[in-house]
């Protein structure tokens, strides 16, 4: 079993966004250059996500009305005693989810024909990182 990791920093615009990182996670895995395996992509803070699903503009505007409904940003979370405004935030990261593990098969990530990886961010407008960490079999199938 062979080991590959890499780290990706963020610097998002706004407050809550979200970005299709399935062709950075596939340049990962061509220079890991593992071809039977697995890939771990998670966040590495406690206010970011980490998703598979279509990238289409109105499943994303759903899943974020989705998230704000059920953690809508308001004053009064008992996070926010701590000096922190963000509750909502660790919230949202909780419900996305903050990792996946997606399949390696033949050099190529096995994803079904509209899944796409997201990074989703919930406190943004500052530095983030993400660890990306191929797990398998070498080979040069590709």
């Amino acid at each position: 079993m062979e080991f590959y990791t890499e780290y990706i920093t963020f610097d998002t615009k706004n407050h809550r966004e979200y970005i299709n990182i399935t062709d950075r996670v596939g340049q990962v895995l061509k220079k890991s250059r593992i071809n039977e395996g697995m890939i771990l992509v998670s966040a590495m803070h406690i206010t970011a996500g980490v998703w598979v699903n279509d990238d289409e503009p109105g499943i994303i505007a759903d899943i974020d009305q989705w998230l704000e409904e059920l953690a809508p940003f308001k004053p009064d979370y008992r996070h926010h005693r701590t000096g922190e405004s963000n509750g909502d935030s660790h919230l949202k990261s909780l419900l996305a989810g903050h990792q996946v593990i997606l399949p390696v098969t033949e050099g190529k990530l096995d994803l079904g024909p509209w899944q796409q990886v997201f990074y989703a961010e919930f406190d943004g407008q500052r530095p983030k990182r993400l660890v990306i960490k191929v797990m398998g079999e070498m080979g040069d199938a590709r």
